[in-house]
């Protein structure tokens, strides 16, 4: 079942951002031997696949952390952080790792269920950042974009080292990530309906 986890986590990590995950596995595979990839999905550690991703991904980086543009950018995500998350799920979770040497043959014979799997399971990250991050810059009047994008970032990479590693706490921090991810969202939508509900001062 850890191979279920695995996949699982790297699908979330693909819901915050679509490149890390892949990314990741794909420096893993090629520079260390944490992370051993089934033979379809050894192009991920090609040179030039690891190039395209590492450029797509500082595009990401940097867009994400602008107002509007986030916002824009995470339309465009849609279809991308799910396909993602499939492949992920579908590469992560019949790979060789540190956690899982020997992983369930269920997986590797059927490459289909896991990336369908895996596109809704990053669809629950992905959407509930949509959704929030348009009502945190109209609260922050765009301030906060820049440093939720930061920490989401950095989740983003924990998951991908941790599911690999230790899939356990990797899952535990999945849980942690989505209540946060509520409860943001909650917030807002609370105080832009506070802010909508004040009464507007006539002027003197």
């Amino acid at each position: 079942m850890l191979e279920l986890v695995t996949g699982a986590t790297l699908a979330v990590s693909a819901g915050l951002n679509a490149y890390i995950p892949l990314l990741g596995l794909g420096l893993l595979s090629r520079f260390t031997d944490v992370v051993q990839l089934p033979a379809g999905w050894s192009w991920l550690e090609n040179g030039w696949a690891l190039g395209i991703l590492g450029v797509l991904l500082l595009i990401e980086v940097l867009v994400d952390k602008v107002p509007a543009l986030d916002t824009v950018n995470d339309v465009l995500q849609t279809v991308v952080r799910p396909a993602s998350g499939g492949m992920v799920f579908a590469a992560g979770s019949a790979s060789d790792t540190f956690a899982v040497p020997d992983p369930a043959s269920f997986v590797t014979s059927a490459q289909f269920w896991p990336f369908v799997l895996g596109i809704a399971i990053a669809l629950v990250p992905h959407l509930l950042k949509t959704i929030a991050r348009p009502v945190l810059n109209a609260l922050s009047a765009g301030a906060g974009a820049a440093v939720v994008s930061f920490f989401e970032d950095v989740g983003a990479m924990l998951l991908t080292v941790l599911a690999v590693i230790v899939p356990l706490v990797a899952l535990a921090g999945v849980a942690l990530i989505l209540v946060l991810l509520i409860r943001r969202l909650s917030r807002g939508l609370r105080e832009r309906a506070a802010q909508r509900a004040m009464p507007i001062s006539p002027p003197v």
